[in-house]
């Protein structure tokens, strides 16, 4: 901790420039990366770094954490940005690369790279010319290519909590030698403000330590200096969980106008955007389902949208699907048959299909009858059978049931339609 406030490189920095850590141990809030018996400790104690992809909300360390791991390598430092940067660039790298032993790559934002960025980066990894480590906000199975993670470990970080938020405002009052004139809840309330965003809180902390205050501020004088009103909501207590039941309620109640104001609580209180998004998402899976199918693609289309716009922009994507989800048409018909058809599963799991919807890919296997009697569904008339699917000691079970309301009355219509088939065919065969 020492050569952390000793060696300061420019006393004019930005105090989270200035605060950066030296050495891994020195990071905050990663401790399932970088504490005793953590990931990044044993690889650096085998002295084998492998290519790496650092997943995390901004704010969380990994530029630092990259940094760092060159530094603890011994090996040469280089820095893209994806947004910035392309083949030719990662060429230039390739050819600095020939004869040197020990280039870490770090490339920021690699999600932003396309499919042929993306394979250029294969075979030098593959030959051990460089060691690549890339950061990345966003889901890497969905952002990078199969043959790039193949190649690379995904490590991920977590925002800042309260403990490792304390930690590094304490660090800063070390760094400058003041105190923060803050009173104990008006401390709480600017690591809440910070959102686990470790350069968010010091950025806040520089600006309260301007201040010329002849007294600690209150949680409320903070929210006016800063301007940022204070919202009562902790997002590790129940306040928290009370405004997410709000706001999920009154989209089930199709109040769009209830929504949009717990949305915007939530958003006013530094819930990351993201998170009130895969709530949307989840919502309309379970409480529209098929009562309107495009329910769940605008709500991960919003979610998509927010992840590509940031804040402020992305915001309104979200509440567009806030607004179409409370005024969808409500079913949760699938979410029921979801958890019904789990529960018969889990207790009848030894159960092996009908022989007659088995593949016979063997002489074999034909002969035990694998196949015999399917009938192929599209040389039917209408296209249904009508055959039965469960196990054979098994009775059929229905476990979805239909609403009459949105799309699911349509849905019903069919099932109707096929149930009668089914039975004038069942009859048929029987007589």
């Amino acid at each position: 901790m020492n050569d952390l406030l000793s060696s300061i490189p420019n006393p004019h920095a930005p105090l989270a420039e200035r605060l950066r850590p030296l050495h891994i141990s020195e990071v905050v809030g990663q401790d399932h990366l970088t504490g005793a018996g953590g990931i990044l400790s044993r690889l650096l104690a085998a002295k084998k770094l492998p290519s790496l992809i650092l997943w995390g909300p901004p704010g969380t360390g990994k530029t630092t954490l990259a940094r760092l791991l060159a530094t603890e390598t011994e090996q040469e430092f280089v820095q893209l940005s994806a947004v910035f940067s392309g083949v030719a660039d990662l060429r230039k790298i390739f050819d600095h690369a020939q004869g040197r032993s020990g280039i870490l790559l770090f490339i920021d934002e690699i999600h932003r790279f396309n499919k042929a960025q993306q394979d250029a980066l294969l075979g030098p990894i593959e030959s051990g010319l460089i060691t690549l480590v890339g950061a990345t906000t966003e889901n890497p199975s969905f952002a990078l290519n199969s043959a790039l993670l193949s190649r690379a470990r995904v490590l991920t970080l977590n925002l800042l909590d309260e403990t490792a938020s304390e930690q590094l405002l304490e660090r800063a009052e070390r760094l400058t030698q003041k105190r923060l004139p803050l009173m104990p809840q008006a401390r709480t309330a600017l690591i809440q403000m910070a959102g686990g965003d470790g350069r968010n809180l010091l950025n806040l902390v520089e600006t309260v330590l301007d201040y010329q205050d002849d007294h600690d501020l209150t949680a409320e004088e903070l929210g006016e200096r800063i301007q940022r009103r204070l919202a009562l909501y902790d997002k590790n207590q129940d306040f928290h969980y009370n405004i997410i039941s709000a706001f999920i309620k009154s989209m089930r109640g199709s109040d769009p106008d209830a929504a949009l104001y717990w949305f915007q609580r939530m958003v006013e209180a530094g819930e990351p955007p993201l998170y009130i998004a895969r709530r949307v998402v989840r919502f309309a899976a379970e409480d529209i389902g098929l009562a309107d199918p495009q329910a769940l693609m605008h709500a991960m289309a919003a979610h998509q949208a927010y992840e590509r716009l940031g804040s402020p922009e992305g915001e309104l994507s979200i509440a567009n699907a806030v607004v179409y989800c409370a005024t969808a048409p409500k079913s949760n018909a699938v979410y029921l048959a979801f958890k019904a058809s789990a529960k018969v599963a889990a207790a009848t799991g030894e159960k092996s299909p009908p022989k007659h919807i088995l593949n016979a890919p063997t002489k074999l296997m034909e002969q035990e009858g694998y196949g015999k009697g399917y009938q192929y569904d599209h040389d039917s008339e209408g296209a249904y059978s009508g055959q039965k699917f469960f196990p054979d000691d098994m009775a059929e079970t229905q476990f979805y049931s239909p609403v009459e309301r949105g799309f699911e009355r349509e849905i019903q219509k069919r099932l109707d339609y096929w149930q009668a088939i089914r039975h004038k065919k069942r009859a048929m065969k029987k007589g």
